[in-house]
């Protein structure tokens, strides 16, 4: 069922839409661009290609107010002021295609969409949508809202005009007994309060990790569990964007009855000072959470 918001509406619209088509330009697009983005990372063809697809079919939604990505320096000013006023349009941050170093391995990746009530860096207690796409086996695209959470199959129409969308799940939660855990970053980077914390974990669930975000939290959200991008001895900031990534997965987290946190409270809550900010990521059943937080927590 589509949102009763008709911006938040047409935005997963557009995403659906430009899915196929990303997904059929990705074999040509797996070498590198020769630029770095915004946090100083190299940048896949691919990365730019779905970049340029999305910002375009984002600006044009006579909703958004502003767009900005995970390639992209500055945010794009697509028309109207961005906040909370009744006339005032949304913000729409995205990871374009998250993951893009599984391209050359063949593995998953996605398209990670926040849509914020307010100018960016925003809160994501200002989130009023968020939601990903998941290029697997098949195209899949989990959408969170104020009617709770689905998941849709996107495929591309057989006569090749648009696409199809059908919901699998409807009201989409975490199952109440976890059992999958991913953890991102190398072992010997991460703190002692965080190994030990993996190391009990790791005891009664099954390791699942592709070294792709949507994949990984999607096990979390189909199997239940725990995904973790912690700090790092090396990055103690984290390694994943606040606005682009954290905040929307959280979002869809939460909505799916799990729970968040930057290892001290709930991601939603972290007060953003700039639009590439980085945090660590723990999302999951609550009580995993709870534990970590009684693990890391200062």
């Amino acid at each position: 069922m589509a949102s009763s918001d008709p911006t938040v509406a047409a935005v997963f619209d557009a995403v659906a839409a430009t899915a196929p088509e990303i997904r059929a330009a990705l074999p040509g697009r797996r070498v590198e661009s020769g630029m770095e983005n915004a946090s100083g990372e190299s940048v896949l063809a691919g990365d730019l290609y779905a970049d340029e697809l999305l910002g375009d079919a984002f600006t044009a939604i006579d909703g958004v107010g502003s767009f900005v990505s995970e390639e992209r320096e500055e945010a794009v000013d697509a028309g109207g002021p961005v906040g909370g006023g009744p006339d005032d349009a949304y913000a729409v941050a995205i990871d374009p295609l998250d993951g893009s170093s599984n391209l050359r391995s063949n593995n998953a990746m996605g398209t990670v969409v926040g849509v914020y009530d307010a100018p960016l860096p925003a809160r994501g207690r200002d989130l009023v949508a968020a939601g990903y796409v998941l290029y697997g086996p098949i195209t899949t695209m989990v959408v969170a809202d104020e009617a709770g959470v689905r998941e849709e199959v996107v495929e591309r129409a057989p006569d090749g005009d648009g696409v199809e969308r059908s919901v699998v799940e409807g009201d989409l939660t975490l199952p109440a007994t976890p059992t999958v855990y991913g953890f991102g970053g190398r072992v010997p980077d991460w703190p002692a309060d965080f190994r030990a914390y993996a190391r009990a974990v790791e005891d009664d669930l099954k390791l699942r990790y592709g070294g792709a975000m949507v994949g990984d939290v999607n096990q979390v959200l189909t199997y239940g569990g725990v995904f973790a991008y912690p700090a790092l001895r090396s990055a103690p900031e984290g390694k994943l964007r606040l606005q682009f990534e954290a905040n929307p997965i959280a979002y869809v987290i939460e909505r799916a009855g799990g729970a968040s946190s930057d290892g001290t409270g709930s991601i939603l809550d972290v007060e953003p000072e700039a639009v590439h900010q980085r945090t660590p990521l723990y999302v999951g059943n609550e009580a995993l959470i709870d534990r970590l937080e009684a693990a890391v927590g200062d």
